[in-house]
């Protein structure tokens, strides 16, 4: 059956993800680009409505053709669901009896649940002519797609990033969804390895391996910085998987150390305040400086105006930061943890144990004291890498062949 009884066009898919667009997950837009550059068709929809201030022209224009989900507010849902129960009973009896089982998982999120069920429903009606349903994130919008499947068999698949997913693969009931998507993609090999574990081995078959795709403005010209000045930077939502604390830490003690340096923040979050009054505190002020978010052409010109781009997570799957910044021909300095050594070693970067403020201050301080000529040969290696690995368009249509819409 297909969604609202109508037939799929072969070349017309649908992407469901919790927020889009949105400007720390611009890698869902280009992926989205690239698939239609084989020739599908792609909808968009998005659970949340976008921020209102996106700094990024592209994900303004995305916004103009994503539909909301929520925005149908809780009427239009609600009749929906009713609609839902009207036309297909057996098959919305299904799928509220899987919304019961996760509830039953997660009683504080019984709520949550249902109104997942509702969006279903209304998703389900508006998914005209589709044949697949591809979702981002493993955690509501796979949950979402998965009820859709329940409750039209319309095949779905989704791409799961980390680490949420893997911090609570039972709330989030990863083994079912595995088992009833068509394919699950992940964005390292580590993440695949993390699906296998929560998932039965009759399914490792439907794991597959995509890495996110890095933006034109990153790939296409040679990276061309002056990297004299002793500036580092971090790009990073401001939030607590990220370690940002630590970064001030080891900020402070390279003061302490009278070495000379300037750290940008690129970013915000709902650490903002926190971190600025820990600058404060540890006599920070002009030499660590918080931008806020800003446009993808203002986070290029700080990494090609810094020596290294600094990323200490805690958790992570594999951030396309660091691949912005390889591309750009500049070294990192991140956490060994998740995918990141899948790109990064000490032939583009220096890789510090996660929590240890003594290595990572270490690691900055080599990083200062390293020549320029060093910096470029590292920076060239990190960027070959980049262009071979995360290719945007060739990532777009290894996507578009699993989901078998080219």
């Amino acid at each position: 059956m297909e969604a609202g009884g109508h037939e799929a066009r072969a070349n017309r898919i649908a992407y469901l993800t919790s927020q889009y667009p949105a400007a720390s997950h611009s890698f869902v837009r280009r992926e989205i680009h690239a698939v239609e550059r084989t020739g599908v068709e792609v909808l968009r929809f998005s659970v949340r409505r976008p921020a209102a201030d996106l700094p990024d022209p592209a994900d303004r224009r995305e916004a103009a053709a994503t539909r909301v989900v929520l925005a149908q507010g809780a009427g239009r849902l609600m009749a929906a669901t009713l609609a839902t129960v009207l036309r297909r009973p057996r098959a919305f009896a299904g799928a509220l009896m899987l919304t019961l089982q996760a509830a039953q998982r997660y009683p504080a999120g019984a709520v949550r649940h249902l109104a997942y069920l509702m969006e279903a429903c209304w998703l389900s009606r508006e998914l005209a002519g589709v044949r697949h349903l591809h979702a981002h994130f493993g955690t509501n919008p796979a949950a979402v797609a998965r009820l859709v499947h329940r409750l039209t068999g319309l095949p779905y698949s989704f791409t799961v990033h980390g680490p949420d997913e893997f911090d609570a693969p039972r709330e989030y009931d990863l083994p079912g969804k595995i088992a009833d998507a068509r394919a699950v993609v992940a964005i390292s090999s580590f993440g695949r390895s993390q699906l296998m574990r929560w998932s039965d081995p009759a399914h490792w078959g439907k794991l597959a391996v995509v890495r996110c795709g890095v933006d034109a403005l990153f790939t296409d010209e040679p990276p061309v910085g002056d990297r004299a000045a002793p500036q580092l930077a971090c790009v990073a939502r401001l939030s607590a998987q990220k370690g940002l604390p630590l970064l001030i830490d080891a900020a402070a003690r390279l003061v302490r150390d009278g070495v000379d340096f300037r750290l940008v923040l690129v970013g915000d979050g709902e650490l903002r305040a926190e971190l600025e009054a820990r600058i404060a505190q540890a006599g920070l002020d002009g030499r660590v400086s918080i931008t806020g978010m800003v446009a993808a052409d203002v986070v290029r010109r700080v990494l090609l105006e810094s020596r290294a781009m600094v990323l200490p997570s805690f958790a992570e799957g594999l951030p396309v930061v660091i691949m912005e910044s390889l591309a750009l021909g500049t070294p990192v300095v991140v956490s060994a943890i998740a995918g990141t050594p899948e790109l990064v070693d000490g032939e583009c970067g220096w890789l510090v144990p996660a929590g240890d403020v003594d290595a990572l201050a270490d690691a900055m301080r080599a990083v200062l004291a390293t020549d320029a000529g060093t910096l470029a040969r590292m920076g060239a290696v990190g960027r070959a890498r980049v262009l071979e690995m995360h290719d945007a368009a060739r990532n777009g249509a290894q996507l578009a062949r699993l989901v078998g819409a080219a």
